[in-house]
């Protein structure tokens, strides 16, 4: 897309032909990026973020994670894991409990609490999904949705 000079353009307009522009890692990062922002903006009423309401997920899921495979299936340092942990503990959500496969490792696990919270904030992630995929059709978004989950989880 050629630009006169002197037209006045957005940024993103501006750049759409550059070659970065079509760099799947760039695109991926970029996604991630708008999403992350709009999925904390529709969290935040709640005191959560885009972290903490996986953690919460996960431990709502009745898969019993413990804090290793939390850290590992969310791609988080283990050091990352232990505060967004301590942070939803503090407020009642989540509970940590002795894996009885394991005692030395913990199972994390919502309470009550954290699974109505659990409930309001994957309405408020569904809306943002919505708005992010709301100019594809319901094909493409399910070509989408399997696209990214092969890339995701590849290994």
């Amino acid at each position: 897309m050629a630009i006169k000079p002197g037209t006045t353009v957005n940024t993103v307009d501006r750049f759409l032909a550059s070659e970065l522009a079509g760099d799947i890692e760039f695109l991926t990062a970029r996604t991630r990026s708008l999403g992350s922002s709009r999925a904390n903006k529709l969290l935040e009423p709640l005191g959560l973020k885009v972290r903490s309401y996986s953690v919460l997920s996960l431990a709502c899921s009745n898969l019993a994670p413990t804090q290793r495979e939390l850290a590992e299936f969310l791609s988080l340092d283990p050091s990352q894991i232990v505060p967004l942990i301590d942070q939803l503990e503090e407020r009642g959500l989540v509970e940590r409990t002795a894996d009885p496969q394991d005692r030395r490792s913990k199972v994390i696990t919502g309470t009550t609490l954290g699974v109505q919270l659990y409930e309001k904030a994957r309405l408020a992630t569904a809306e943002g999904e919505a708005l992010a995929m709301a100019r594809l059709s319901k094909s493409e978004q399910e070509t989408l949705r399997e696209l990214l989950s092969r890339m995701a989880f590849q290994d």
